[in-house]
């Protein structure tokens, strides 16, 4: 590994607002300050609230969401900084947008419709409290529940039709590093939401081909960190649920913190 001149760059680490991380807020900052360890430089971190175009780095480890911040972004990338996640590929996560990017390249994703429930989920951004992922027993829970979102002003949702089987949640960060990990396994939850799916019964899988699938998505939303959740069915098969930016790498942070900090380092070749 090339080591980085740290008298020469400077580095800032942009936590999301505390909105995206439900109960994740200590974790995601832990994520960062182990980033800015693996670098063997001071990473300065800020709220994105606080980030404005006056900012001057070298190297920008962004977990923001924010509209506003992610335009600040977008200046702060045309006078030659690196960002990482960039902007466009945060904005290329919003769930509606993502389903559609997903289905064009036939990604492997649940129905919209089947027998053993379905799932609503806020499409334009990230879920950012328990109700804005929604499990429903049947098409009458999912009216009452779409009549809720609009209620809270939400107008914009996917549907899935619920899938039976084990629940993975995988990591992933351009350049090969991949991990998966089973919830009912560690008992680490966000929601609870995990529990539906029940116990996992560890169905085998092609793993190789789960990796590929998903570092074909990272390619196509242009994310260099990622994570998502995946079902296997009881013949193998998977389905993609999920798929967003920067998680908060909890389960493997120093593995994750070291790979992440390496793609300054390739950048910097």
């Amino acid at each position: 590994m090339k080591e980085l001149n740290t008298r020469e760059l400077k580095v800032v680490g942009v936590r999301r607002d505390d909105r995206f991380s439900p109960n994740s807020v200590e974790k995601d900052r832990l994520i960062l300050e182990a980033v800015g360890h693996h670098l063997a430089m001071d990473m300065v971190v800020i709220d994105e609230s606080l980030l404005d175009e006056s900012v001057e780095a070298d190297i920008i480890f962004s977990m923001a969401r924010l509209p506003k911040t992610l335009q600040v972004l977008r200046l702060l990338e045309q006078r030659g900084t690196l960002v990482i996640n960039s902007p466009v590929s945060v904005e290329n996560c919003s769930r509606t947008k993502l389903e559609q990017m997903m289905a064009a390249m036939g990604v492997p994703m649940p129905e919209k419709t089947g027998r053993n429930g379905y799932w609503l989920k806020r499409g334009d951004a990230a879920a950012q409290q328990k109700s804005d992922v929604v499990y429903c027993r049947d098409a009458d829970e999912l009216a009452a529940a779409k009549t809720e979102f609009e209620r809270r002003g939400i107008t914009n949702w996917v549907v899935s039709a619920h899938v039976l089987g084990d629940l993975i949640k995988f990591y992933g960060v351009r350049g090969g590093f991949f991990k998966y990990y089973y919830p009912s396994d560690d008992g680490i939850s966000k929601f609870g939401a995990e529990a539906i799916n029940g116990q996992a019964q560890h169905y085998p899988f092609a793993l190789d081909d789960l990796k590929e699938t998903v570092a074909k998505v990272a390619d196509i939303t242009g994310l260099a960190v990622y994570g998502g959740d995946a079902i296997v069915d009881a013949t193998g098969h998977y389905y993609i649920i999920d798929f967003n930016d920067w998680p908060s790498f909890s389960r493997c942070r120093e593995e994750a913190a070291a790979e992440i900090a390496r793609l300054a380092v390739d950048n910097d070749r």
